[in-house]
């Protein structure tokens, strides 16, 4: 801090004892080292600050990461729920007309097995046979609810 020697030191002793006097000098000397006591507190809690605000930064660099990283690894589920959650138009006519039979041919074309193995693609091919004899059958009408009467 200060690059003080020995005989500085020696100096400022003599120049406070010919201006304070012998009997005020313990009194000043206890005030000095009380106001250098809180000047270094105050460095403290100000380097205590600036460690604590790199500390913060830090950790809101790591949450930013973490959330990044997230966000790349769930986007493959929020793409796939997506996809399921897509509506699904039900009707013969309109505009959902189109949109069942883009359905429909999507699901009579068979999907490419080339690059998997003989057991899955087996079971794709089971799946799409089990998903076009589905069909193919006519759907049921549902039953009647309680408060409802058949005549």
């Amino acid at each position: 801090m200060f690059d003080l020697g020995w005989s500085e030191l020696l100096l400022i002793v003599i120049l406070a004892i010919i201006f304070v006097g012998p009997k005020d000098l313990p009194k000043l000397m206890r005030t000095v080292g009380q106001a250098i006591g809180k000047v270094r507190a105050m460095a403290r809690e100000f380097q205590s600050s600036f460690d604590e605000l790199a500390r913060e930064t830090e950790l809101e660099e790591l949450r930013k990461e973490v959330a990044s990283l997230k966000n790349h690894a769930t986007k493959p589920l929020r793409a796939l729920q997506d996809e399921i959650n897509k509506p699904v138009n039900i009707g013969g006519g309109g505009a959902g007309a189109d949109a069942n039979a883009q359905a429909e041919e999507e699901r009579k074309r068979l999907l490419d097995t080339s690059g998997v193995s003989d057991g899955i693609a087996q079971s794709i091919r089971e799946a799409e046979e089990i998903e076009a004899f589905g069909a193919n059958e006519p759907s049921v009408e549902a039953a009647p609810s309680a408060g409802q009467v058949k005549e």
